[in-house]
C-alpha cells in the first residue's frame, strides 16, 4: 500500500462505520486501536500500516482490501464549467463551485445580496473577493474586504456581509457539517 492508498483509506473506513451506526470508541475496542488514531485516519492525517488498517477491517466486518477500493471509488476529479453552474442554483447571484455533497463547500456569489440574513457555521469558513467590495460583520466588528481580501472565520461566529460596490464577485469556502464523501 502506498502512503497516498493509506491516507485516502479514511473516507472509506468512515463510510462503513457510520454505515455499520457504530462509534469511534466501538472500533476503537473491537481494533484494539485507540480512538485519536482512528479518527486521524478518517480525517486522514494518520497513515495506518498495513497490520493496523486490517485490524480495522477485521472491526468493520470487511477486509483491507475492500476499503482500499472504497477508498478508490471516493477519489473524485470534477470540473465545474461556469456556464453549467450558473443554471439551476435556486437563487440569483449565487454559483456553486463544488458539485455534489463533500467535505468542502465552495460558492461564490454576484451582486446584491442579503445584508441582512446573519450566518453561524459549525466549521470554519474563508470568505475571498474575487472582484469588488464587501464590508462583513463578526463578532461585533465591521470588516472591508476589498478585491483581492480575504476573511477567516472560525465555526461558532455569527456573521453577515454585503456588497458594497456593484459586480462584487465573494467566494465563500468552507468545510462542510459533517458531510460523507459521495460520488458526483
Amino acid at each position: 500500500m502506498d502512503d497516498k492508498e493509506s491516507l485516502r483509506v479514511g473516507v472509506a473506513v468512515r463510510r462503513r462505520r457510520r454505515a455499520l451506526e457504530l462509534t469511534l470508541a466501538q472500533v476503537a475496542a473491537r481494533s484494539g486501536l485507540s480512538v485519536p488514531f482512528l479518527s486521524q485516519v478518517e480525517n486522514e492525517r494518520a497513515r495506518p500500516s498495513g497490520r493496523s488498517l486490517q485490524r480495522v477491517a477485521d472491526a468493520l466486518g470487511t477486509t483491507d482490501a475492500q476499503l482500499l477500493a472504497d477508498a478508490e471509488s471516493a477519489r473524485v476529479v470534477d470540473v465545474v464549467r461556469a456556464a453549467e453552474s450558473a443554471r439551476d442554483t435556486g437563487a440569483a447571484g449565487v454559483r456553486p463551485l463544488v458539485r455534489g455533497r463533500h467535505q468542502l463547500h465552495a460558492v461564490e456569489y454576484t451582486g446584491e445580496q442579503d445584508a441582512g440574513r446573519e450566518f453561524l457555521h459549525r466549521n470554519d469558513e474563508i470568505l475571498y473577493v474575487a472582484d469588488g467590495a464587501a464590508e462583513v460583520e463578526a463578532e461585533g466588528r465591521a470588516h472591508r474586504l476589498e478585491r483581492g481580501d480575504s476573511l477567516y472565520l472560525s465555526g461558532g461566529v455569527r456573521h453577515r456581509w454585503r456588497a458594497t460596490e456593484p459586480g462584487t464577485r465573494l467566494l465563500v469556502v468552507a468545510v462542510s457539517d459533517h458531510v460523507e464523501v459521495t460520488d458526483a
